[in-house]
C-alpha cells in the first residue's frame, strides 16, 4: 500500500470543539423547552449530521421537533462564537503534522459532520487555506457513518480506496472508512474511546500525531 491521499475528520480530531458543541447542545434543548441531554450524551452524536444527532439525543420520533432543535442549534453556535470566553483551538501537533504532509506532497482532505458553511469558518479561523484539496461536508451529502463524504473524496482527487487513509475520532468516523475501503485511523483525544474505535475496526489509534507519519512510511 502507498498512501496518497489522507482525509481528515474536524471536530474532535484536528480541532477541540467539545465545550462548544455541548453548550451549544444543550442551549438548543432548553430553547426548545426540553430538559437537555447530559454532556456526554451530546459528546456521543458528534460527528453524525445536525438532523440525525438530534433525533438521536431526543430518543423518540418526531422530525418536527429534531428539525426545531437542529435550528436551535445552529441558532446557538452561532451566539456563542461571539462570546468572549470562546476559545476552540485546534489539537496541539494537528498544524504542525499538516505542514508535514504538505511537505511529503500527499493531498490532503476533509470529511466532516459539518456544513460547508461551517467547514470554512474552521480554514479561515485557524488559516489553513490551500491546504485541503477535497472538503466533504455533512450538507451535501449523507450522514456518516454513509461512505458518500469519502467516495466523493476519492472520485475527486483521482484516487482509489488502497491509497488512502481517513483519520477521526468516532466510531461513526472509522465505520464510514471500513465501508468505503479506506483505511480507518483513530485518534485517543477525541469524543469516542479509544477501546470503542479499536472495537470498530480502526486500524490503529494515534495517541499523538506523530504515529501517523509512522504509518505512512511503513505503508
Amino acid at each position: 500500500m502507498s498512501i496518497r491521499l489522507v482525509i481528515f475528520d474536524i471536530d474532535g480530531t484536528l480541532v477541540d470543539s467539545q465545550r462548544t458543541i455541548v453548550s451549544c447542545g444543550t442551549m438548543a434543548f432548553e430553547a426548545c423547552g426540553l430538559e437537555p441531554p447530559a454532556p456526554e450524551a451530546i459528546r456521543r452524536i458528534v460527528g453524525l449530521s445536525l438532523l440525525p444527532a438530534m433525533q438521536q439525543l431526543l430518543g423518540y420520533e418526531d422530525e418536527p421537533l429534531a428539525r426545531r432543535i437542529s435550528e436551535a442549534y445552529r441558532d446557538a453556535y452561532l451566539r456563542y462564537r461571539e462570546r468572549a470566553d470562546y476559545n476552540e483551538a485546534m489539537f496541539d501537533g494537528a498544524r504542525e503534522l499538516l505542514q508535514d504532509l504538505t511537505a511529503r506532497e500527499l493531498i490532503l482532505g476533509v470529511a466532516t459532520g459539518k456544513a460547508m458553511r461551517g467547514l470554512r469558518a474552521i480554514i479561515e479561523r485557524y488559516d489553513l487555506h490551500g491546504l485541503f484539496v477535497t472538503l466533504q461536508t455533512a450538507d451535501i451529502h449523507p450522514s456518516k457513518p454513509h461512505p458518500a463524504m469519502l467516495e466523493a473524496a476519492l472520485a475527486e482527487t483521482g484516487s482509489v480506496a488502497g491509497d488512502a487513509v481517513f483519520v477521526g475520532d468516532t466510531t461513526f468516523d472509522i465505520e464510514m472508512a471500513r465501508q468505503a475501503r479506506v483505511l480507518p485511523i483513530g485518534v485517543a483525544w477525541g469524543n469516542h474511546p479509544a477501546a470503542e474505535l479499536e472495537a470498530a475496526g480502526a486500524h490503529r489509534v494515534l495517541r499523538q500525531f506523530g504515529e501517523l507519519l509512522d504509518i505512512l512510511d511503513r505503508s
